[in-house]
Protein backbone atom coordinates (compact mmCIF):
# COMPACT_ATOMS: atom_id res chain seq x y z
CA UNK A 1 0.00 0.00 0.00
CA UNK A 2 3.13 2.49 0.97
CA UNK A 3 4.55 1.73 -1.97
CA UNK A 4 1.75 2.46 -4.32
CA UNK A 5 0.96 5.58 -2.69
CA UNK A 6 4.69 6.67 -2.80
CA UNK A 7 3.93 5.45 -6.91
CA UNK A 8 1.07 7.76 -7.32
CA UNK A 9 2.90 10.62 -5.70
CA UNK A 10 6.26 10.67 -7.71
CA UNK A 11 3.49 10.62 -10.97
CA UNK A 12 1.67 13.43 -10.30
CA UNK A 13 4.53 15.98 -11.12
CA UNK A 14 5.62 14.11 -14.10
CA UNK A 15 1.84 14.53 -15.36
CA UNK A 16 2.16 18.53 -13.88
CA UNK A 17 4.87 19.11 -15.97
CA UNK A 18 3.86 17.69 -19.36
CA UNK A 19 0.79 19.29 -19.06
CA UNK A 20 2.08 22.56 -18.74
CA UNK A 21 4.75 22.71 -21.55
CA UNK A 22 5.33 22.08 -24.95
CA UNK A 23 4.64 17.78 -25.10
CA UNK A 24 5.31 15.44 -28.16
CA UNK A 25 4.66 11.72 -28.72
CA UNK A 26 6.42 9.46 -31.56
CA UNK A 27 5.20 6.13 -32.17
CA UNK A 28 6.54 4.68 -35.47
CA UNK A 29 6.19 7.16 -37.71
CA UNK A 30 3.50 9.15 -36.71
CA UNK A 31 4.00 11.95 -34.85
CA UNK A 32 1.38 13.78 -32.01
CA UNK A 33 2.56 17.40 -30.39
CA UNK A 34 0.61 19.65 -28.25
CA UNK A 35 1.42 23.06 -27.97
CA UNK A 36 0.33 26.13 -25.15
CA UNK A 37 -2.24 27.33 -26.70
CA UNK A 38 -4.50 24.97 -28.21
CA UNK A 39 -2.47 23.98 -31.22
CA UNK A 40 -1.98 19.93 -31.81
CA UNK A 41 0.69 19.57 -34.16
CA UNK A 42 0.10 15.87 -36.14
CA UNK A 43 2.34 14.60 -38.89
CA UNK A 44 3.15 17.99 -40.44
CA UNK A 45 0.38 19.62 -39.50
CA UNK A 46 -0.36 22.37 -37.21
CA UNK A 47 -3.81 22.66 -36.06
CA UNK A 48 -5.64 25.23 -34.08
CA UNK A 49 -9.46 26.23 -33.53
CA UNK A 50 -10.82 29.67 -33.84
CA UNK A 51 -13.80 30.96 -32.55
CA UNK A 52 -15.32 32.55 -35.71
CA UNK A 53 -17.79 30.99 -38.35
CA UNK A 54 -16.29 29.00 -41.64
CA UNK A 55 -16.86 31.51 -43.68
CA UNK A 56 -14.85 34.22 -42.11
CA UNK A 57 -12.25 31.72 -41.44
CA UNK A 58 -11.88 30.88 -44.89
CA UNK A 59 -11.88 34.25 -46.32
CA UNK A 60 -9.01 35.21 -43.76
CA UNK A 61 -6.77 31.97 -44.44
CA UNK A 62 -7.41 33.39 -48.77
CA UNK A 63 -6.46 37.04 -47.47
CA UNK A 64 -3.62 35.82 -45.54
CA UNK A 65 -2.07 33.70 -48.69
CA UNK A 66 -2.32 36.96 -50.42
CA UNK A 67 0.02 39.40 -47.72
CA UNK A 68 2.28 36.44 -47.96
CA UNK A 69 2.60 36.60 -51.90
CA UNK A 70 1.98 33.32 -52.40
CA UNK A 71 1.99 31.68 -56.09
CA UNK A 72 -0.05 28.70 -57.71
CA UNK A 73 -3.12 28.75 -55.01
CA UNK A 74 -5.47 26.22 -56.06
CA UNK A 75 -8.92 26.17 -53.93
CA UNK A 76 -10.98 23.29 -53.04
CA UNK A 77 -14.33 24.10 -51.38
CA UNK A 78 -17.35 21.76 -49.73
CA UNK A 79 -19.98 22.42 -47.81
CA UNK A 80 -18.00 21.94 -44.10
CA UNK A 81 -14.27 21.66 -45.60
CA UNK A 82 -12.14 23.71 -47.74
CA UNK A 83 -8.33 22.99 -48.88
CA UNK A 84 -5.67 25.54 -50.26
CA UNK A 85 -2.56 24.69 -51.81
CA UNK A 86 0.06 27.24 -52.78
CA UNK A 87 3.45 28.26 -53.10
CA UNK A 88 5.08 30.83 -50.55
CA UNK A 89 8.79 31.48 -51.16
CA UNK A 90 9.12 28.28 -52.91
CA UNK A 91 7.42 26.11 -49.95
CA UNK A 92 4.27 24.36 -50.42
CA UNK A 93 1.56 25.53 -47.98
CA UNK A 94 -1.59 23.40 -47.55
CA UNK A 95 -4.22 24.86 -45.01
CA UNK A 96 -7.30 22.74 -44.41
CA UNK A 97 -10.39 24.50 -43.13
CA UNK A 98 -13.04 22.25 -41.39
CA UNK A 99 -16.32 23.12 -39.95
CA UNK A 100 -16.48 21.89 -36.09
CA UNK A 101 -19.49 23.66 -34.78
CA UNK A 102 -21.23 26.91 -35.46
CA UNK A 103 -19.19 29.28 -34.29
CA UNK A 104 -16.33 26.84 -33.82
CA UNK A 105 -13.64 26.66 -36.84
CA UNK A 106 -10.67 24.23 -36.76
CA UNK A 107 -7.82 24.95 -39.28
CA UNK A 108 -4.52 22.92 -39.91
CA UNK A 109 -1.28 24.47 -42.11
CA UNK A 110 1.39 22.24 -43.24
CA UNK A 111 4.33 24.67 -44.70
CA UNK A 112 6.98 22.84 -46.34
CA UNK A 113 7.94 19.04 -47.45
CA UNK A 114 7.61 17.52 -44.09
CA UNK A 115 6.34 20.33 -41.86
CA UNK A 116 7.62 23.43 -40.65
CA UNK A 117 6.50 24.25 -37.01
CA UNK A 118 7.64 27.54 -37.27
CA UNK A 119 6.61 28.87 -40.64
CA UNK A 120 3.00 27.29 -39.68
CA UNK A 121 2.40 29.34 -36.47
CA UNK A 122 3.61 32.39 -38.72
CA UNK A 123 0.68 31.37 -40.73
CA UNK A 124 -1.32 30.51 -37.96
CA UNK A 125 -0.34 33.95 -36.67
CA UNK A 126 -1.34 35.57 -39.47
CA UNK A 127 -5.08 33.85 -39.93
CA UNK A 128 -5.76 35.44 -36.28
CA UNK A 129 -4.35 38.75 -37.00
CA UNK A 130 -6.86 39.07 -40.04
CA UNK A 131 -9.46 37.63 -38.25
CA UNK A 132 -9.33 40.03 -35.25
CA UNK A 133 -8.75 43.30 -37.94
CA UNK A 134 -11.04 42.21 -40.85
Amino acid sequence: MKRMFLGLISIIPAILIITACDTSLSVGRKTIGIRSGGFVYTDGYLRATYPFHFEKVWSACIKTLLDLNAVDGEQERKIATGKLTALIQDDKVRISVDYVEKEITAVSVMAGPSGSVLASQLIHDRIAAVLKNP
